[in-house]
């Protein structure tokens, strides 16, 4: 399994595999068609409650991330983790943000949950 982390700024890649969009709004400046993005689960993103707490600056990202896996062992945000897994299976997954710093946000969270299986 190949999963890895990509802002969605850069360039597709033909390493990218599935490019999994993993943020709720869509990012500024991105046109849809030159994104490329294949899926978009919205429900695994964080809640809005979430990311307005986190991005006001209330708390750790040690913080953000025990939260943030809270909400992703619910029934139906299991259900998409799953499905990237699946996903994750059969090829290379990206998973895409928009996010300044990848590896301190909600994509880092996804990918080592991905890498527990």
């Amino acid at each position: 399994m190949n999963v890895r982390v990509r802002r969605i700024y850069e360039p597709p890649d033909p390493d990218d595999g599935v490019r999994v969009l993993v943020d709720r709004l869509w990012p500024r400046g991105v046109a849809k068609d030159a994104a490329h993005v294949d899926e978009w689960p919205k429900g695994l993103t964080p809640s809005s409650e979430l990311r307005r707490w986190y991005h006001a600056g209330e708390g750790s990202y040690e913080d953000f991330a025990r939260r943030y896996e809270a909400e992703l062992a619910a029934p139906a945000a299991a259900e998409l983790l799953d499905r990237v897994r699946q996903l994750a299976g059969e090829g290379d997954v990206t998973l895409l943000t928009a996010s300044k710093s990848p590896d301190r946000s909600h994509a880092a969270v996804l990918l080592r949950l991905l890498g527990r299986q």
